[in-house]
Protein backbone atom coordinates (compact mmCIF):
# COMPACT_ATOMS: atom_id res chain seq x y z
CA UNK A 1 0.00 0.00 0.00
CA UNK A 2 2.40 2.67 -1.20
CA UNK A 3 -0.39 5.23 -1.15
CA UNK A 4 -3.38 5.18 1.17
CA UNK A 5 -6.61 4.37 -0.67
CA UNK A 6 -9.23 7.11 -0.89
CA UNK A 7 -11.69 5.52 1.53
CA UNK A 8 -8.94 4.99 4.08
CA UNK A 9 -7.61 8.50 3.63
CA UNK A 10 -11.04 10.04 4.16
CA UNK A 11 -11.49 8.14 7.43
CA UNK A 12 -8.11 9.33 8.72
CA UNK A 13 -8.91 12.94 7.72
CA UNK A 14 -12.32 12.72 9.40
CA UNK A 15 -10.75 11.45 12.61
CA UNK A 16 -8.12 14.20 12.65
CA UNK A 17 -10.75 16.86 11.93
CA UNK A 18 -12.89 15.62 14.84
CA UNK A 19 -9.94 16.02 17.22
CA UNK A 20 -9.42 19.60 16.04
CA UNK A 21 -13.16 20.30 16.43
CA UNK A 22 -13.25 19.03 20.02
CA UNK A 23 -10.27 21.20 20.89
CA UNK A 24 -11.94 24.29 19.43
CA UNK A 25 -15.26 23.33 21.10
CA UNK A 26 -13.77 23.56 24.60
CA UNK A 27 -11.25 26.35 24.00
CA UNK A 28 -13.49 29.18 25.24
CA UNK A 29 -14.02 27.48 28.58
CA UNK A 30 -10.32 27.49 29.50
CA UNK A 31 -10.40 30.69 31.56
CA UNK A 32 -8.61 29.46 34.69
CA UNK A 33 -6.17 26.81 35.86
CA UNK A 34 -9.11 25.10 37.59
CA UNK A 35 -10.72 24.63 34.17
CA UNK A 36 -7.49 23.89 32.30
CA UNK A 37 -6.13 21.31 34.74
CA UNK A 38 -9.17 19.64 36.36
CA UNK A 39 -12.09 20.64 34.06
CA UNK A 40 -13.76 22.41 37.02
CA UNK A 41 -14.27 18.96 38.57
CA UNK A 42 -17.35 18.36 36.44
CA UNK A 43 -16.59 15.25 34.32
CA UNK A 44 -19.10 12.35 34.58
CA UNK A 45 -17.70 9.08 35.88
CA UNK A 46 -18.23 7.13 32.65
CA UNK A 47 -16.28 9.68 30.60
CA UNK A 48 -13.50 9.78 33.20
CA UNK A 49 -13.28 5.97 33.12
CA UNK A 50 -13.05 5.78 29.33
CA UNK A 51 -10.48 8.59 29.42
CA UNK A 52 -8.31 6.64 31.85
CA UNK A 53 -8.65 3.53 29.72
CA UNK A 54 -7.63 5.49 26.61
CA UNK A 55 -4.61 6.94 28.44
CA UNK A 56 -3.32 3.52 29.48
CA UNK A 57 -3.91 1.80 26.09
CA UNK A 58 -1.29 3.45 23.87
CA UNK A 59 0.02 2.82 20.38
CA UNK A 60 2.79 0.74 21.96
CA UNK A 61 0.02 -1.62 23.10
CA UNK A 62 -1.18 -1.94 19.51
CA UNK A 63 2.24 -3.15 18.39
CA UNK A 64 3.78 -4.79 21.46
CA UNK A 65 0.91 -6.99 22.63
CA UNK A 66 0.20 -8.68 19.28
CA UNK A 67 3.96 -8.98 18.71
CA UNK A 68 4.47 -10.58 22.11
CA UNK A 69 1.65 -13.11 21.63
CA UNK A 70 2.86 -13.87 18.08
CA UNK A 71 6.44 -14.48 19.23
CA UNK A 72 5.73 -16.58 22.30
CA UNK A 73 2.62 -16.69 24.54
CA UNK A 74 0.35 -14.61 26.80
CA UNK A 75 2.84 -14.17 29.64
CA UNK A 76 3.04 -10.40 29.15
CA UNK A 77 -0.67 -10.21 29.93
CA UNK A 78 -0.01 -11.23 33.55
CA UNK A 79 1.06 -7.74 34.79
CA UNK A 80 -2.20 -6.32 33.41
CA UNK A 81 -4.29 -8.45 35.77
CA UNK A 82 -2.67 -6.62 38.67
CA UNK A 83 -4.43 -3.38 37.72
CA UNK A 84 -7.64 -4.82 39.19
CA UNK A 85 -5.86 -6.30 42.23
CA UNK A 86 -4.23 -2.98 43.14
CA UNK A 87 -7.49 -1.11 42.61
CA UNK A 88 -9.30 -3.54 44.89
CA UNK A 89 -6.65 -3.11 47.59
CA UNK A 90 -6.23 0.67 47.58
CA UNK A 91 -8.95 2.28 45.47
CA UNK A 92 -11.54 3.02 48.17
CA UNK A 93 -8.87 4.76 50.29
CA UNK A 94 -6.58 6.39 47.73
CA UNK A 95 -9.27 8.07 45.61
CA UNK A 96 -11.01 10.01 48.42
CA UNK A 97 -7.68 10.68 50.16
CA UNK A 98 -6.19 12.43 47.14
CA UNK A 99 -9.41 14.35 46.47
CA UNK A 100 -9.16 15.78 50.00
CA UNK A 101 -5.38 16.12 50.33
CA UNK A 102 -4.31 17.90 47.12
CA UNK A 103 -5.52 20.63 44.80
CA UNK A 104 -4.26 19.73 41.34
CA UNK A 105 -0.92 17.92 41.62
CA UNK A 106 -0.31 14.51 43.19
CA UNK A 107 3.13 15.69 44.29
CA UNK A 108 1.63 18.36 46.52
CA UNK A 109 1.02 15.51 48.97
CA UNK A 110 4.71 14.61 49.19
CA UNK A 111 5.50 18.25 49.88
CA UNK A 112 3.00 18.37 52.74
CA UNK A 113 4.34 15.13 54.18
CA UNK A 114 8.11 15.53 53.74
CA UNK A 115 8.79 19.09 52.62
CA UNK A 116 9.88 20.91 49.47
CA UNK A 117 12.67 18.58 48.26
CA UNK A 118 10.34 15.56 48.34
CA UNK A 119 7.78 17.40 46.23
CA UNK A 120 10.39 18.53 43.73
CA UNK A 121 11.97 15.07 43.47
CA UNK A 122 8.66 13.27 42.88
CA UNK A 123 7.49 15.87 40.36
CA UNK A 124 10.81 15.72 38.49
CA UNK A 125 10.76 11.90 38.49
CA UNK A 126 7.29 11.92 36.91
CA UNK A 127 8.26 14.56 34.34
CA UNK A 128 11.43 12.74 33.26
CA UNK A 129 9.70 9.38 32.86
CA UNK A 130 6.74 10.70 30.88
CA UNK A 131 8.65 13.07 28.63
CA UNK A 132 10.99 10.22 27.70
CA UNK A 133 8.02 8.04 26.83
CA UNK A 134 6.37 10.63 24.57
CA UNK A 135 9.09 10.75 21.92
CA UNK A 136 9.15 6.96 21.75
CA UNK A 137 5.38 6.86 21.20
CA UNK A 138 5.66 9.31 18.29
CA UNK A 139 8.37 7.17 16.75
CA UNK A 140 6.61 3.80 17.09
CA UNK A 141 3.37 5.25 15.73
CA UNK A 142 5.19 6.69 12.72
CA UNK A 143 6.93 3.38 12.02
CA UNK A 144 3.65 1.46 11.79
CA UNK A 145 1.71 4.11 9.86
CA UNK A 146 4.61 4.61 7.44
CA UNK A 147 4.83 0.87 6.78
CA UNK A 148 1.11 0.79 5.99
CA UNK A 149 0.85 3.93 3.88
CA UNK A 150 4.26 4.75 2.48
CA UNK A 151 4.12 8.18 4.14
CA UNK A 152 7.53 9.47 5.32
CA UNK A 153 8.19 9.07 9.04
CA UNK A 154 8.78 12.80 9.45
CA UNK A 155 5.38 13.72 8.00
CA UNK A 156 3.53 11.30 10.27
CA UNK A 157 5.33 12.57 13.38
CA UNK A 158 4.83 16.23 12.46
CA UNK A 159 1.13 15.94 11.56
CA UNK A 160 0.15 13.83 14.54
CA UNK A 161 2.25 16.04 16.81
CA UNK A 162 0.79 19.28 15.48
CA UNK A 163 -2.83 18.18 15.92
CA UNK A 164 -2.24 16.67 19.37
CA UNK A 165 -0.48 19.80 20.59
CA UNK A 166 -3.19 22.00 19.09
CA UNK A 167 -6.22 20.48 20.80
CA UNK A 168 -4.35 19.87 24.06
CA UNK A 169 -3.10 23.45 24.19
CA UNK A 170 -6.34 25.27 23.43
CA UNK A 171 -8.86 22.87 24.98
CA UNK A 172 -7.21 21.90 28.27
CA UNK A 173 -7.98 18.71 30.15
CA UNK A 174 -11.64 18.89 29.18
CA UNK A 175 -10.75 18.55 25.49
CA UNK A 176 -8.21 15.83 26.34
CA UNK A 177 -10.85 13.78 28.17
CA UNK A 178 -13.57 14.08 25.52
CA UNK A 179 -11.15 13.31 22.69
CA UNK A 180 -10.08 10.28 24.72
CA UNK A 181 -13.69 9.11 24.91
CA UNK A 182 -13.78 9.07 21.10
CA UNK A 183 -10.31 7.55 20.93
CA UNK A 184 -11.10 4.82 23.45
CA UNK A 185 -14.10 3.65 21.42
CA UNK A 186 -12.10 3.81 18.18
CA UNK A 187 -9.22 1.76 19.62
CA UNK A 188 -11.53 -1.07 20.63
CA UNK A 189 -13.20 -1.05 17.20
CA UNK A 190 -9.82 -1.37 15.47
CA UNK A 191 -8.86 -4.47 17.43
CA UNK A 192 -12.30 -6.08 17.02
CA UNK A 193 -12.18 -5.56 13.25
CA UNK A 194 -8.83 -7.35 13.00
CA UNK A 195 -10.01 -10.21 15.18
CA UNK A 196 -13.14 -10.59 13.04
CA UNK A 197 -11.01 -10.75 9.93
CA UNK A 198 -8.93 -13.58 11.40
CA UNK A 199 -12.08 -15.52 12.31
CA UNK A 200 -13.47 -15.15 8.79
CA UNK A 201 -10.41 -15.81 6.68
CA UNK A 202 -8.24 -18.24 8.64
CA UNK A 203 -8.48 -21.71 7.01
CA UNK A 204 -10.76 -23.88 9.16
CA UNK A 205 -12.20 -20.88 10.96
CA UNK A 206 -11.82 -19.94 14.65
CA UNK A 207 -11.84 -23.55 15.88
CA UNK A 208 -8.82 -24.48 13.77
CA UNK A 209 -7.00 -21.30 14.76
CA UNK A 210 -7.61 -21.90 18.47
CA UNK A 211 -6.67 -25.57 18.24
CA UNK A 212 -3.31 -25.06 16.53
CA UNK A 213 -2.49 -22.24 18.96
CA UNK A 214 -3.43 -24.36 21.96
CA UNK A 215 -1.40 -27.31 20.72
CA UNK A 216 1.67 -25.08 20.48
CA UNK A 217 1.32 -23.51 23.94
CA UNK A 218 0.42 -20.05 22.63
CA UNK A 219 -2.10 -19.41 25.46
CA UNK A 220 0.42 -20.07 28.25
CA UNK A 221 0.75 -17.38 30.95
CA UNK A 222 4.35 -18.35 31.65
CA UNK A 223 6.41 -20.50 33.97
CA UNK A 224 5.53 -21.05 37.64
CA UNK A 225 9.20 -21.56 38.53
CA UNK A 226 10.50 -19.45 41.41
CA UNK A 227 13.15 -17.91 39.16
CA UNK A 228 13.77 -14.16 39.31
CA UNK A 229 16.24 -14.15 36.41
CA UNK A 230 13.54 -14.85 33.80
CA UNK A 231 10.06 -13.39 33.11
CA UNK A 232 8.32 -16.08 35.17
CA UNK A 233 4.84 -15.56 36.57
CA UNK A 234 6.21 -14.52 39.98
CA UNK A 235 8.42 -11.85 38.35
CA UNK A 236 5.54 -10.59 36.21
CA UNK A 237 3.22 -10.44 39.23
CA UNK A 238 5.76 -8.46 41.27
CA UNK A 239 6.38 -6.11 38.35
CA UNK A 240 2.66 -5.63 37.65
CA UNK A 241 1.81 -4.99 41.30
CA UNK A 242 4.34 -2.20 41.77
CA UNK A 243 3.79 -0.77 38.28
CA UNK A 244 0.05 -0.26 38.88
CA UNK A 245 0.54 0.71 42.50
CA UNK A 246 2.73 3.55 41.26
CA UNK A 247 0.10 4.38 38.65
CA UNK A 248 -2.67 4.68 41.24
CA UNK A 249 -0.76 6.44 44.01
CA UNK A 250 1.98 8.54 42.40
CA UNK A 251 1.20 9.10 38.70
CA UNK A 252 -0.26 12.48 37.83
CA UNK A 253 -2.07 11.13 34.74
CA UNK A 254 -4.16 8.87 37.01
CA UNK A 255 -4.44 11.06 40.12
CA UNK A 256 -5.61 13.93 37.93
CA UNK A 257 -8.55 11.73 36.88
CA UNK A 258 -9.58 11.38 40.53
CA UNK A 259 -9.78 15.16 40.78
CA UNK A 260 -11.99 15.83 37.74
CA UNK A 261 -14.98 13.81 39.02
CA UNK A 262 -17.94 15.42 40.75
CA UNK A 263 -17.75 13.33 43.93
CA UNK A 264 -15.71 10.62 45.67
CA UNK A 265 -18.17 7.94 44.54
CA UNK A 266 -18.08 9.07 40.91
CA UNK A 267 -14.27 9.18 40.98
CA UNK A 268 -14.06 5.62 42.30
CA UNK A 269 -16.70 4.46 39.82
CA UNK A 270 -14.79 6.03 36.94
CA UNK A 271 -11.40 4.67 37.98
CA UNK A 272 -12.93 1.20 38.32
CA UNK A 273 -14.48 1.44 34.87
CA UNK A 274 -11.11 2.41 33.38
CA UNK A 275 -9.37 -0.59 34.96
CA UNK A 276 -12.09 -3.04 33.99
CA UNK A 277 -12.00 -1.85 30.38
CA UNK A 278 -8.23 -2.30 30.13
CA UNK A 279 -8.12 -6.01 31.00
CA UNK A 280 -10.44 -7.28 28.22
CA UNK A 281 -8.81 -4.99 25.65
CA UNK A 282 -5.31 -6.19 26.58
CA UNK A 283 -6.64 -9.74 26.28
CA UNK A 284 -8.13 -8.84 22.91
CA UNK A 285 -4.75 -7.64 21.62
CA UNK A 286 -3.09 -10.81 22.88
CA UNK A 287 -5.75 -12.83 21.07
CA UNK A 288 -5.09 -10.81 17.89
CA UNK A 289 -1.40 -11.76 18.12
CA UNK A 290 -2.22 -15.44 18.66
CA UNK A 291 -4.71 -15.49 15.78
CA UNK A 292 -2.09 -13.74 13.65
CA UNK A 293 0.33 -16.61 14.38
CA UNK A 294 -2.38 -19.19 13.59
CA UNK A 295 -3.25 -17.40 10.35
CA UNK A 296 0.28 -17.65 8.97
CA UNK A 297 0.69 -21.16 10.34
CA UNK A 298 -2.50 -22.47 8.67
CA UNK A 299 -2.25 -20.55 5.41
CA UNK A 300 1.43 -21.33 4.93
CA UNK A 301 1.93 -17.78 3.69
CA UNK A 302 5.59 -16.79 3.89
CA UNK A 303 6.69 -13.53 5.46
CA UNK A 304 9.00 -11.35 3.36
CA UNK A 305 12.71 -11.22 4.18
CA UNK A 306 12.54 -7.72 5.67
CA UNK A 307 10.24 -8.93 8.47
CA UNK A 308 12.81 -9.86 11.10
CA UNK A 309 10.98 -8.98 14.34
CA UNK A 310 7.67 -10.16 15.78
CA UNK A 311 6.52 -6.53 16.20
CA UNK A 312 6.69 -6.09 12.41
CA UNK A 313 4.29 -8.94 11.57
CA UNK A 314 1.03 -7.28 12.58
CA UNK A 315 1.68 -4.06 10.59
CA UNK A 316 2.69 -6.23 7.60
CA UNK A 317 -0.56 -8.18 7.88
CA UNK A 318 -2.59 -4.96 7.97
CA UNK A 319 -0.77 -3.67 4.91
CA UNK A 320 -1.34 -6.79 2.84
CA UNK A 321 -4.73 -8.12 3.98
CA UNK A 322 -7.09 -5.52 5.49
CA UNK A 323 -9.48 -4.16 2.80
CA UNK A 324 -10.05 -0.51 1.91
CA UNK A 325 -11.97 1.44 4.53
CA UNK A 326 -11.11 -0.94 7.33
CA UNK A 327 -7.41 -0.16 6.98
CA UNK A 328 -8.19 3.54 7.35
CA UNK A 329 -10.26 2.83 10.44
CA UNK A 330 -7.39 0.88 11.94
CA UNK A 331 -4.86 3.63 11.15
CA UNK A 332 -7.20 6.13 12.82
CA UNK A 333 -7.46 3.79 15.82
CA UNK A 334 -3.67 3.52 15.98
CA UNK A 335 -3.35 7.30 15.87
CA UNK A 336 -6.00 7.55 18.58
CA UNK A 337 -4.02 5.14 20.74
CA UNK A 338 -0.93 7.34 20.46
CA UNK A 339 -2.65 10.71 20.71
CA UNK A 340 -4.66 9.88 23.83
CA UNK A 341 -1.57 9.08 25.88
CA UNK A 342 0.36 12.01 24.43
CA UNK A 343 -2.38 14.57 25.11
CA UNK A 344 -2.81 13.34 28.66
CA UNK A 345 0.94 13.57 29.27
CA UNK A 346 1.09 17.09 27.85
CA UNK A 347 -1.60 18.38 30.21
CA UNK A 348 -0.11 16.53 33.19
CA UNK A 349 3.36 17.89 32.48
CA UNK A 350 1.84 21.38 32.41
CA UNK A 351 0.22 20.75 35.82
CA UNK A 352 3.49 19.55 37.31
CA UNK A 353 5.56 22.37 35.82
CA UNK A 354 3.10 25.08 36.91
CA UNK A 355 1.99 23.74 40.30
CA UNK A 356 5.16 22.01 41.48
CA UNK A 357 7.83 24.23 39.95
CA UNK A 358 6.67 27.64 38.69
CA UNK A 359 3.94 28.17 41.28
CA UNK A 360 6.15 26.73 43.97
CA UNK A 361 8.82 29.38 43.44
CA UNK A 362 6.45 32.17 42.31
CA UNK A 363 3.70 31.92 44.91
CA UNK A 364 2.35 35.40 44.19
CA UNK A 365 1.71 34.83 40.48
CA UNK A 366 -1.82 35.40 39.22
CA UNK A 367 -4.03 32.60 37.98
CA UNK A 368 -4.09 34.19 34.51
CA UNK A 369 -0.29 34.17 34.44
CA UNK A 370 -0.18 30.53 35.51
CA UNK A 371 -2.72 29.61 32.83
CA UNK A 372 -0.62 31.26 30.13
CA UNK A 373 2.50 29.51 31.43
CA UNK A 374 0.63 26.18 31.32
CA UNK A 375 -0.31 26.66 27.68
CA UNK A 376 3.27 27.57 26.85
CA UNK A 377 4.50 24.41 28.59
CA UNK A 378 2.08 22.26 26.57
CA UNK A 379 3.48 23.79 23.38
CA UNK A 380 7.15 23.51 24.36
CA UNK A 381 7.00 19.97 25.76
CA UNK A 382 4.92 18.86 22.78
CA UNK A 383 7.48 20.22 20.33
CA UNK A 384 10.25 18.63 22.41
CA UNK A 385 8.56 15.23 22.16
CA UNK A 386 8.12 15.67 18.41
CA UNK A 387 11.80 16.55 18.10
CA UNK A 388 12.70 13.41 20.09
CA UNK A 389 10.59 11.30 17.75
CA UNK A 390 12.32 12.84 14.74
CA UNK A 391 15.75 12.16 16.26
CA UNK A 392 14.81 8.53 16.82
CA UNK A 393 13.77 8.32 13.17
CA UNK A 394 17.07 9.70 11.87
CA UNK A 395 19.78 8.48 14.25
CA UNK A 396 21.03 5.26 15.78
CA UNK A 397 19.78 6.65 19.05
CA UNK A 398 23.03 6.42 21.07
CA UNK A 399 22.54 9.76 22.80
CA UNK A 400 18.82 9.13 23.20
CA UNK A 401 19.48 5.69 24.64
CA UNK A 402 21.68 7.31 27.28
CA UNK A 403 18.95 9.88 27.97
CA UNK A 404 16.37 7.12 28.44
CA UNK A 405 18.79 5.32 30.78
CA UNK A 406 19.43 8.45 32.85
CA UNK A 407 15.72 9.29 33.07
CA UNK A 408 14.85 5.75 34.16
CA UNK A 409 17.47 5.94 36.93
CA UNK A 410 16.21 9.31 38.17
CA UNK A 411 12.50 8.45 38.03
CA UNK A 412 12.38 5.31 40.17
CA UNK A 413 10.77 4.50 43.48
CA UNK A 414 7.63 6.67 43.57
CA UNK A 415 5.41 3.85 44.80
CA UNK A 416 7.87 3.19 47.62
CA UNK A 417 7.95 6.90 48.43
CA UNK A 418 4.17 6.96 48.70
CA UNK A 419 4.04 3.84 50.89
CA UNK A 420 6.64 5.35 53.22
CA UNK A 421 4.71 8.61 53.47
CA UNK A 422 1.26 7.05 53.78
CA UNK A 423 1.88 4.05 56.04
CA UNK A 424 4.55 5.21 58.51
CA UNK A 425 4.06 7.85 61.19
CA UNK A 426 7.72 7.54 62.14
CA UNK A 427 9.14 8.28 58.67
CA UNK A 428 10.76 11.70 58.37
CA UNK A 429 12.36 13.77 55.65
CA UNK A 430 15.97 12.87 56.54
CA UNK A 431 15.15 9.16 56.36
CA UNK A 432 13.38 9.69 53.04
CA UNK A 433 16.37 11.49 51.54
CA UNK A 434 18.63 8.57 52.48
CA UNK A 435 16.07 6.18 50.95
CA UNK A 436 15.96 8.19 47.72
CA UNK A 437 19.78 8.28 47.50
CA UNK A 438 19.94 4.52 48.06
CA UNK A 439 17.27 3.93 45.39
CA UNK A 440 19.08 6.09 42.81
CA UNK A 441 22.42 4.38 43.48
CA UNK A 442 20.85 0.92 43.26
CA UNK A 443 18.91 1.75 40.08
CA UNK A 444 22.01 3.24 38.45
CA UNK A 445 24.06 0.14 39.23
CA UNK A 446 21.36 -2.32 38.15
CA UNK A 447 20.46 -0.42 34.96
CA UNK A 448 24.03 0.19 33.82
CA UNK A 449 25.20 -3.38 34.47
CA UNK A 450 22.17 -5.28 33.15
CA UNK A 451 21.69 -7.02 29.80
CA UNK A 452 23.92 -8.98 27.43
CA UNK A 453 25.92 -5.82 26.62
CA UNK A 454 25.93 -3.72 29.80
CA UNK A 455 26.94 -0.07 29.66
CA UNK A 456 29.26 -0.75 32.60
CA UNK A 457 30.62 -4.29 32.84
CA UNK A 458 31.43 -5.24 36.44
CA UNK A 459 31.77 -8.94 35.73
CA UNK A 460 30.39 -11.05 38.56
CA UNK A 461 28.94 -7.88 40.14
CA UNK A 462 26.62 -7.20 37.20
CA UNK A 463 22.86 -7.23 37.74
CA UNK A 464 21.73 -10.85 37.47
CA UNK A 465 17.96 -10.75 37.90
CA UNK A 466 15.41 -9.94 35.20
CA UNK A 467 15.14 -6.26 34.27
CA UNK A 468 11.54 -6.12 35.58
CA UNK A 469 12.89 -6.60 39.11
CA UNK A 470 14.90 -3.34 39.03
CA UNK A 471 11.82 -1.20 39.57
CA UNK A 472 10.32 -3.62 42.11
CA UNK A 473 13.43 -3.55 44.29
CA UNK A 474 13.81 0.21 43.83
CA UNK A 475 10.39 0.80 45.39
CA UNK A 476 11.22 -1.53 48.28
CA UNK A 477 14.56 0.22 48.90
CA UNK A 478 12.95 3.63 49.32
CA UNK A 479 10.34 2.14 51.65
CA UNK A 480 12.64 0.02 53.82
CA UNK A 481 15.80 2.17 53.83
CA UNK A 482 13.74 5.34 54.29
CA UNK A 483 11.86 3.82 57.23
CA UNK A 484 14.93 2.41 58.98
CA UNK A 485 16.99 5.57 58.41
CA UNK A 486 14.21 7.67 59.96
CA UNK A 487 15.03 6.16 63.36
CA UNK A 488 18.44 7.85 63.19
CA UNK A 489 16.79 11.28 63.41
CA UNK A 490 14.25 12.91 65.74
CA UNK A 491 10.59 12.31 64.95
CA UNK A 492 8.84 15.15 63.09
CA UNK A 493 5.34 16.44 63.54
CA UNK A 494 4.51 16.40 59.82
CA UNK A 495 1.90 13.67 59.73
CA UNK A 496 -1.27 15.57 60.67
CA UNK A 497 -3.88 13.99 58.39
CA UNK A 498 -1.14 12.85 56.02
CA UNK A 499 -0.90 9.14 56.88
CA UNK A 500 -3.61 6.55 56.41
CA UNK A 501 -4.01 6.17 60.18
CA UNK A 502 -4.80 9.82 60.90
CA UNK A 503 -6.89 10.12 57.75
CA UNK A 504 -9.05 7.15 58.74
CA UNK A 505 -9.45 8.56 62.26
CA UNK A 506 -10.52 11.94 60.89
CA UNK A 507 -13.11 10.32 58.64
CA UNK A 508 -14.41 8.28 61.56
CA UNK A 509 -14.77 11.44 63.64
CA UNK A 510 -16.46 13.18 60.70
CA UNK A 511 -18.93 10.31 60.31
Amino acid sequence: MTNLRLADLLIVILYMASMVYIGIRFARRQTSTEAYFVAKRSIPSWAMGISLFATIITSVTYVAYPGSAYAKDWSNLVPGFLIAVVLLLVGSVIVPFYREAVGMSAYEYFGKRFGKPARLYSALAFALAHFSKMGFIFYTLALVVSSMTGWPLDQVILWVGAITIFYSLIGGLEAVIWTEVVQGILKSMGALICLGYFFLYTPGGPSAAFQVAWDNGKFSLGSLDLDFTKPTIVVLVCYGFFWYLQKYVADQTVVQRYLVARSHKEALRGISLGALLCIPVWTLFMLVGTMLWSFYKLTGEALPAHITKADQVFPHFLTTHIPAGLAGLFIAALMAAAMSGLASDLNCLAVVCVEDFYGFFRKGSSDRRRLNIAKGIVGVTGMGAVATGLLLAHTQGTALTMWFTVSSIASGGLAGLFLLAFLSRRANRQGLYIGIAACILFTAWATLTSGARPVVDMGSYNWKLHDFMIGVIGHMIILMVGWLASFLFPAENTTAGMTVWEWLQSRKRGA
